[in-house]
C-alpha cells in the first residue's frame, strides 16, 4: 500500500489556470508589455519585497496596490489585485482529483501564498481538512515552518504527505521538510503522477479504466 496519507496543494496555478497568462492579459489591457509583471518579480527587488510583505500580512491590500501599481506604471490602483487576477479560472480536473482523494480517505490540505484575501472567495475551501494561508499565519512558502504547520494541522508526518505546487522553489521547500513534491506543469501529468504515488485512480476516466485489484 502507498505510504502517503495526505495530499496538500497550492491554490493559484494548481487549482486554477496559470497565473502568468492572467497577468499578461491584465498587462495588455493596461497598455503594458505582456511580460511586465513577470519581469518585475524576476528582476526588481522592491517588487518582490512588496509581494513578500503582502503574502505574510504585513502589508494591507490597498497599500500593496498603491505601491506595486506605481512600479508597474498603472495610474488606477483601485482593485488592482482583482484586476490582475480577473482572467484566472478554476482547473476543474485538478479540483475533482483533490475531491476524489478526500473521498478515498486521504487528508487534504492547502498551502498558499496569499495575494490578499479576496482571491480566496473563489477557492473551493470545502475540499480541505486544513488550509494554511500565508497572510493568516505570517509565513510564506518556501519557509519550512509553513509546510510543518500544514502537516501538524492535518495530523500527518511530513513523509506521509504529497505536495503540489507550480513553482520549483516551493516544491524544494516542501522536500526540505520531508514531503514528496510534485511540480505542476500540466494537469494530466500531475494527476498521473499523483495516481502513481497514491496507487489509486483520481479521475472518472482512470476509475473506469483501472484494473481491479485482487
Amino acid at each position: 500500500m502507498s505510504p502517503y496519507r495526505a495530499l496538500v496543494v497550492d491554490f493559484g496555478g494548481v487549482l486554477t489556470t496559470s497565473i502568468w497568462p492572467a497577468f499578461a492579459a491584465f498587462c495588455e489591457r493596461e497598455g503594458l508589455a505582456p511580460e511586465t509583471i513577470r519581469e518585475l518579480f524576476k528582476g526588481d527587488s522592491e517588487a518582490l519585497a512588496l509581494l513578500r510583505s503582502l503574502e505574510t500580512g504585513e502589508l494591507a491590500d490597498a497599500e500593496f496596490e498603491r505601491r506595486f501599481g506605481g512600479l508597474l506604471g498603472v495610474a488606477d490602483h483601485e482593485n488592482l489585485i482583482a484586476r490582475m487576477f480577473a482572467d484566472l479560472g478554476p482547473d476543474e480536473e485538478m479540483i475533482a482529483a483533490v475531491r476524489a482523494a478526500r473521498e478515498a480517505g486521504l487528508r487534504t490540505g492547502l498551502i498558499t501564498n496569499s495575494w490578499g484575501m479576496g482571491i480566496y472567495e473563489r477557492a473551493p475551501t470545502d475540499l480541505f481538512d486544513a488550509a494554511v494561508i500565508s497572510g493568516d499565519v505570517g509565513l510564506h512558502k518556501p519557509q519550512p515552518e509553513i509546510y510543518e504547520l500544514a502537516c501538524e494541522r492535518l495530523g500527518v508526518e511530513a513523509a506521509a504527505a504529497v505536495f503540489v505546487d507550480d513553482l520549483r522553489e516551493n516544491c524544494t521547500g516542501a522536500e526540505a521538510v520531508g514531503m514528496t513534491a510534485v511540480l505542476h506543469r500540466a494537469t494530466d501529468e500531475t494527476i498521473g503522477r499523483l495516481e502513481e504515488l497514491f496507487e489509486f485512480p483520481l479521475t472518472s476516466t482512470s476509475r473506469r479504466t483501472a484494473t481491479p485489484r485482487p
